[in-house]
């Protein structure tokens, strides 16, 4: 049987994300693309991989099968790539990276300038992505390293497939308004009304685990605006519309004028690298790593 890697890992996807317009979004193809390669892969294998439902289409039970094996040959394809890399030693070629926006904002430039001076045969393509979507394209392939976030009020399911190395810890401030709360650290109670809360929606992680910390403190956040963009809900702060949490990094995107004030409730964040496990130890993905590490230090502290 002939296949190729886009083939097997279309269909990995398909049953991980359930639509053929999902699969394509993940794999930075068009939907037509992706379906051609499912039904290449389907005259390759002699057998149905799918069957249409109204204008979905759904894996057979022969493709749910394969997708488990295509997901142990894309493995092995991994592993074996990692191995003539290590042989090879040295750090050469491409490495594709994602990154939610704040750390492509303060952590990239200063991350390329470096391996760009150690290592200048290698050349470092990156996407900047919502922080939701980085642990995604990771586990698709479509990127080969990833910096993303994970809340340990609300830490997200663990793929087997994934390794995720913690990078760096901060803990969230309250933003108000300037004058709006007297100083000194805060309680999440006395945000109550005529406060109102500026907050990411609840089905992002980062809204999930802001709630949470709320509700673990016995209020419910009256939320005045859902906004995903952190530059906006900061502008907002400064406006006087309403109050939000912000960390240190958080605060580099946008100058702005509003009390930032301890939260007497432990709210924090951690920034981590997320890689395929096959492909942690190879000389590209380790290399980038060694400098992720440095920064955290350097950068992001």
């Amino acid at each position: 049987m002939d296949w190729s890697s886009v083939q097997l890992r279309s269909l990995v996807e398909l049953r991980r994300r359930g639509t053929v317009t999902a699969v394509a979004a993940a794999l930075g193809y068009t939907a037509g693309a992706i379906s051609q390669q499912l039904g290449a892969l389907e005259r390759a294998a002699g057998v149905p991989l799918l069957r249409r439902v109204g204008r979905r289409v759904e894996l057979t039970d022969a493709g749910l099968a394969f997708a488990g094996h295509a997901q142990q040959i894309l493995d092995i394809e991994a592993s074996a790539t990692a191995a003539l890399e290590r042989s090879a030693g040295r750090v050469a070629g491409e490495l594709q990276m994602a990154l939610f926006a704040t750390a492509a904002a303060e952590i990239l430039p200063v991350m390329l300038a470096r391996v760009a001076r150690r290592h200048p045969d290698l050349v470092v393509r990156s996407r900047e992505l919502v922080v939701d979507d980085v642990y995604d394209v990771v586990a698709s392939g479509t990127a080969d390293l990833a910096v993303g976030l994970e809340y340990p009020d609300v830490p997200i399911r663990r793929d087997p497939s994934l390794r995720v190395m913690p990078l760096h810890r901060e803990r969230f401030s309250l933003a108000a308004p300037a004058g709006a709360l007297p100083p000194g650290p805060v309680g999440l109670a006395a945000t109550g009304p005529p406060l109102g809360w500026i907050l990411p929606p609840e089905d992002t992680h980062y809204g999930l685990a802001i709630r949470t910390v709320c509700r673990r403190a016995g209020i419910e956040p009256a939320l005045r605006h859902e906004v995903v963009d952190t530059a906006v809900s900061l502008a907002l702060v400064e406006a006087g519309i309403g109050v939000s949490t912000v960390t240190d990094l958080m605060l580099r995107l946008r100058p702005s004028r509003f009390d930032v004030l301890p939260l007497v409730e432990t709210f924090e964040r951690h920034i981590v690298a997320v890689v395929r496990s096959s492909a942690e130890h190879r000389p590209n993905v380790a290399a980038v790593l060694r400098v992720l590490r440095e920064l955290r230090l350097e950068t992001v502290t």
